[in-house]
């Protein structure tokens, strides 16, 4: 399909060199058998009941915090109408020609650069995400031309799910203790992301990943997906599926929120494995700061030295260039 991203010509080197080198062993490595899993559920409806309810929902998404790093929500204030109408725009934007989508800013209005797809610092096929995508300040998301209707409807999903998110951030904060503006202050809509994503069907599903394994650079996280599956995360030491629920909108602790909380909540490595037969699509919002932000632990003695978002990015970056992976947190203990 001329839509699909060239993949095995782009990385034909890889290829080739992986049917060199690739042992019996490293063949299995990505096909071991998974668990499927649900996720904590919470019903975010009961924010808006009596205190004792409240409360036991405020505790709730603490506890999944802590011990999961991912839950799944309810009843969380964006309609069915707009996440439908997301997952057609979405649908329609990906089905343009891979040319047109490499020149996102002439034909789509987006910032050059907001297309995304492989893994260009990949030196073996295990580094290799077999995924689209378009990473979009929410600040670049006016008028389009002929993908007007995708706009409006990005502003409208941006504006619900960006409340969620600093709802979710002040409970979150409230069960350490504090009371902060802090989220408010410096995550605002011109320092916060959306990432549409597609995973095209990949014909070599033991040997890529759709999205290599990670965890995500910001405070929170905010999912949804399609019912093809493919996410799984790491819980007690070992992967586990996340079976897809239809109703529900998933959440997952960023390392920012890890450092700010002094490892009371988790960031969790996560990954995507990729589908043999069916495309999986998915939109994420990213609860991000400034990079001026200084990023120190809420509590003493501290896990992590401060430091600000900028200066993370830029070792993050500088990782994957290096070895081709990111090291993370681990990079500012104290």
């Amino acid at each position: 399909m001329e839509s699909d991203p060239p993949f095995h010509e782009a990385y034909k080197t890889l290829f080739d060199k992986t049917i060199e080198t690739r042992t019996t062993a490293k063949d299995n490595e990505l096909l071991l058998i998974v668990e499927e899993c649900e996720l904590p559920l919470i019903d975010l409806g009961r924010l808006r009941l009596g205190e004792a309810e409240r409360e036991e929902c405020k505790a709730e998404i603490a506890r999944a915090s802590r011990d999961w790093g991912f839950f799944q929500v309810v009843n969380h204030g964006i309609s069915r109408e707009i996440l439908e109408k997301m997952r057609f725009e979405q649908e329609r934007v990906f089905k343009q020609p891979f040319e047109k989508k490499t020149k996102e800013d002439k034909y789509l209005n987006f910032s050059a650069g907001c297309y995304r797809w492989g893994t260009a610092s990949a030196t073996c096929l295990e580094q290799l995400s077999w995924s689209e995508a378009f990473h979009i300040p929410l600040i670049d998301i006016s008028p389009s031309g002929a993908f007007d209707s995708l706009s409006t409807t990005m502003e409208q999903f941006a504006a619900t799910v960006s409340s969620l998110a600093q709802k979710l951030a002040e409970i979150l904060a409230e069960k350490m203790g504090h009371n902060s503006t802090f989220f408010q202050e410096n995550c605002l809509p011109s320092t916060c992301y959306l990432r549409m994503n597609r995973y095209p069907p990949c014909p070599i599903p033991s040997k890529v990943y759709g999205l290599i394994p990670h965890t995500d650079s910001d405070f929170l996280t905010i999912l949804h997906q399609d019912q093809v599956g493919g996410l799984q995360l790491v819980k007690d030491g070992r992967w586990i599926a996340v079976k897809p629920n239809p109703e529900a909108l998933i959440i997952n602790i960023g390392d920012l929120f890890q450092a700010w909380s002094n490892d009371v909540y988790k960031s969790v490595e996560h990954r995507v494995v990729p589908n043999p037969v069916l495309e999986r699509f998915s939109m994420a919002y990213f609860l991000c700061p400034s990079y001026e932000t200084v990023i120190q632990s809420c509590r003493d003695p501290s896990v992590y030295r401060k430091f600000s978002f900028r200066e993370y990015r830029q070792q993050v970056q500088a990782d994957v260039q290096k070895f081709g992976f990111k090291i993370g947190l681990p990079r500012f203990l104290v």
